[in-house]
């Protein structure tokens, strides 16, 4: 089982690389690799996941073997017969069919063992939707579909299992999986929390800090919550509680962190790779549209953390006895360097661009391996980091710059992954590839330069070096098992969506129950969301509610002349996808803490979720203000006055959750800072209240406006026409466009085609999966108006008087405090 593992990270390593086009060996295209992928994560699941706890953990049973070869057989059928399938596209033979219901029932069983019942249910209950659709409610009603046609469109097509989340776990999770498991083995995820403990641990409850600093650190590379906690959790979460924090808390504060760890760029969850291709814009854009919330989630538990840590009166970690001019100094030295080292670096490799061209990736590799021989040479003048022991106290907190050194070789192939990602904008796969190329190459060669540079074994560390190295493939593997089922079986959801009409109906469905109501439906939403997480993974989830009913918001909230933009509505489910991973009474991260933490795990999801509703409140906000997602953001000035009002937004909610603000905080005061966050999310809605927030212009000033409109800028335009359904709609559009080219050029860019017929404008085709077909444009509507920001009060006049509450709230709770404090110090004298 080893082996395969293996051969799986490798086959991963090879199909996302140059190499196969270099060569002109083993190029696959997108649906014999799922194929290949599937095959590896059915054949494994069987070897790796007991049938039943009474099943025997020291072999694997026969019957096991049989199902691993039968299913492994089953998911690559695809790539077995591709010729032949592609010769009879939609005529399945005898084989084929046997073959897709062996393959079916096989994957339900993998997900039973890898994932839990609850997924194969929500999968068995989509299959039996298929077959009685004739049955179903008028609103659902479909005339249902034959076995031969469910088992073509599901396992002999890319539509249903073979679909697009199964192509993304191929593409680049994978990858993306490995570089986190590899970067944990080299030793990255002791020395972040290592540099962790020593910035933070000195401040006022200083572990459960760590907890959500070491938390977003990992979230960088890693998108699982689970593993989150657990790599985290068992240092951090024996930390909080010697220093005073109830266990329930201490594990709380590691889940709410670690959910976090998923919404986290660079690297977020792997449903947040599936936007790419629901949304259709580059990965870059989805890192950009969600970086400002990720980061006020995390700020604003820091702050929630601090809160705590005041109220129970929490203990600091003691810290090297140190002046305060060495400390500034230390301090100085150690931001300036640190902006120095990214500015030398990031200009050094724009400036070997340009003066080398297309010789330059060389010269860079060549760079890059130098600065990396260097680093572990500068480490090897110091000891290898220690382990925490989570039951031993902290005597002396190490200094920051002293953990930092001891690894300043891991920042390379983080550096390689933003690189790849940001600034040359390649695609997840390559960019995760080129990073996973670096940490292998870590991985193989660290220890052995070490053994070298210290004079010490050189045979030894490189059999150590192997070890780790073969480990680290096949406990990538491992880890990607659930993913790849969840994928597959999702894909039988999806396939059943598109096989039965099923995300027409639930437009009207939803409609009927929200009665149009925006808010309604999102909060409908959500808690689909959280029901459905309980039982199944967050891609699985992301995948079910994005494709059923982002869709119906994007829609419904056109309709309701609200144009939302695609990316928040997605964001949005990814969001309470991920929530459901603490809520009770089914949070799986919460139980993982609580494990850790040996405390009731209910009463933890309970806790984490309390900490959790700063991240809950935010889709909300970015739905109805798409500027904390940087979308009609388009200078410095702006981002930061975004920033600064969103930040201060969150906090203040933060506060009146916690009750507790300079003191405790009264009923009202708390009612107070609510209201308050409100206005400095949303100053337009007191705004809206006064005059409209825009006027409509003609249809004939539509493509002036479009010519206008600065570059990657957006625009709002009303469209009206015939639905599929022969229902009269109205919809308020907002639509992205890219460089200023002439009008109808830059609308065709986003998939949309307009004639003219005098004043009149027709959409005259609507290009398939492009963006304007995703947010519901079709053809024969006509462009009726385009909307132009009306002019209104300033913003300033709402956030400006929430600012002054804010005081007057700070100013009687400073003075209350003062109050206690002195009636604390003159008790004991009377």
């Amino acid at each position: 089982m080893l082996w395969v593992a293996v051969a799986w990270s490798l086959f991963q390593l090879w199909y996302a690389s140059p190499l196969p086009f270099v060569f002109g060996f083993g190029i696959l295209n997108d649906t014999e690799a799922r194929a290949i992928h599937l095959g590896f994560a059915l054949f494994l699941t069987f070897l790796a996941y007991p049938a039943l706890r009474s099943s025997p953990r020291d072999r694997v049973p026969l019957l096991d073997w049989v199902l691993a070869v039968v299913g492994g057989f089953a998911g690559a059928y695809l790539f077995l017969f591709y010729v032949q399938l592609s010769g009879r596209p939609g005529q399945p033979t005898t084989l084929d069919l046997v073959t897709g219901t062996v393959g079916i029932l096989l994957l339900l069983e993998a997900t039973r063992r890898a994932l839990g019942l609850p997924m194969v249910v929500v999968a068995c209950v989509f299959i039996f939707y298929t077959f009685a659709g004739q049955y179903m409610p008028d609103v659902i009603q479909h005339r249902g579909a034959s076995l031969t046609k469910f088992l073509n469109h599901q396992w002999l097509t890319t539509e249903g299992v073979f679909g697009i989340a199964l192509g993304v776990s191929t593409s680049f999770v994978f990858l993306f999986v490995l570089f986190g498991t590899l970067l944990e083995k080299a030793g990255a995820g002791n020395w972040m929390m290592q540099i962790s403990i020593a910035l933070l641990g000195h401040l006022r409850g200083g572990p459960a800090k760590v907890a959500v600093v070491s938390s977003a650190l990992n979230g960088v590379v890693s998108g699982s919550s689970v593993s989150n906690v657990v790599s985290g959790g068992i240092f951090t979460i024996p930390l909080m509680k010697r220093t005073g924090l109830s266990g329930v808390k201490a594990g709380a504060i590691e889940a709410a962190a670690s959910i976090n760890g998923q919404i986290m760029p660079p690297v977020m969850g792997a449903a947040a790779f599936l936007m790419v291709e629901y949304v259709g814009i580059p990965y870059s854009e989805i890192v950009k549209h969600a970086l400002l919330p990720a980061v006020f989630s995390y700020i604003a538990l820091l702050y929630m953390v601090h809160l705590e840590a005041i109220k129970m009166d929490l203990k600091t970690i003691p810290q090297r006895p140190t002046p305060a001019r060495e400390r500034m100094l230390r301090m100085g030295l150690g931001l300036s360097g640190s902006i120095l080292a990214v500015c030398i670096v990031y200009y050094g490799i724009v400036a070997i661009q340009a003066v080398f061209g297309g010789a330059a990736p060389p010269l860079l590799a060549l760079a890059g391996v130098a600065l990396y021989v260097a680093s572990v040479w500068y480490s090897s003048r110091y000891p290898d980091l220690a382990l925490d022991d989570p039951n031993a106290p902290i005597l002396e907190l190490p200094r920051a710059w002293d953990v930092t050194r001891t690894g300043l070789d891991f920042l390379i192939p983080i550096a390689v992954l933003l690189w790849c990602l940001m600034v040359e904008q390649m695609s997840p796969g390559l960019s995760a590839f080129w990073a996973t190329v670096s940490i292998l190459g870590i991985v193989a060669t660290r220890k052995p330069l070490m053994a070298v540079f210290r004079k010490e074994n050189l045979a030894a560390s490189v059999r150590a070096a192997w070890d780790d190295l073969i480990d680290g493939l096949a406990l990538g593997a491992r880890n990607m098992i659930g993913i790849g089922i969840a994928t597959a079986t999702a894909g039988i959801v999806v396939g059943t969506i598109t096989l039965t009409g099923l995300g027409l109906m639930m437009t009207e469905l939803v409609e009927l129950i929200s009665g149009g109501n925006v808010i309604l439906m999102l909060i409908l939403i959500a808690a689909i969301s959280l029901v459905l997480g309980m039982g199944i993974p967050t891609t699985a989830n992301y995948i079910l509610v994005a494709t059923l009913m982002a869709p119906v918001v994007v829609d419904l909230g056109a309709q309701a002349g609200l144009p939302i933009p695609l990316i928040a509505v997605h964001l949005f489910v990814f969001y309470f996808g991920i929530m459901a991973d603490i809520t009770p009474p089914v949070g799986l991260a919460a139980f993982a803490a609580a494990a850790i933490s040996k405390e009731d795990p209910i009463a933890t999801g309970f806790q984490g979720a309390l900490y959790s509703l700063r991240t809950a409140i935010l889709p909300f906000v970015f739905i109805f203000n798409p500027a904390i997602l940087l979308i009609g953001v388009d200078t410095w000035p702006q981002t930061i006055w975004v920033a600064t009002v969103s930040l201060i937004a969150i906090l203040l909610f933060s506060a009146a959750t916690m009750n507790w603000f300079v003191t405790k905080s009264r009923l009202w005061e708390s009612a107070a800072l609510l209201l308050i966050c409100f206005t400095l999310f949303r100053p337009d809605w007191w705004l809206n209240q006064v005059s409209p927030p825009y006027e409509e212009l003609p249809a004939s000033e539509f493509l002036p406006a479009v010519a206008q409109t600065p570059a990657d800028g957006r625009i709002n335009f009303v469209v009206e026409g015939v639905d599929l359904m022969g229902e009269d709609v109205r919809k308020t559009v907002n639509v992205p466009l890219g460089e200023p080219v002439e009008p109808l050029e830059r609308l065709r860019g986003i998939g949309l085609t307009i004639t003219q017929a005098g004043d009149a404008l027709m959409i005259s085709n609507v290009d398939f999966g492009s963006y304007a077909k995703r947010i519901g444009l079709d053809v024969g509507y006509d462009v009726v108006a385009v909307l132009r920001k009306a002019d209104q009060p300033s913003s300033l006049i709402p956030i400006g008087l929430a600012l002054a509450a804010t005081a007057g709230v700070a100013g009687l709770q400073f003075a209350r405090a003062r109050k206690q404090a002195d009636r604390k110090e003159s008790g004991p004298a009377r």
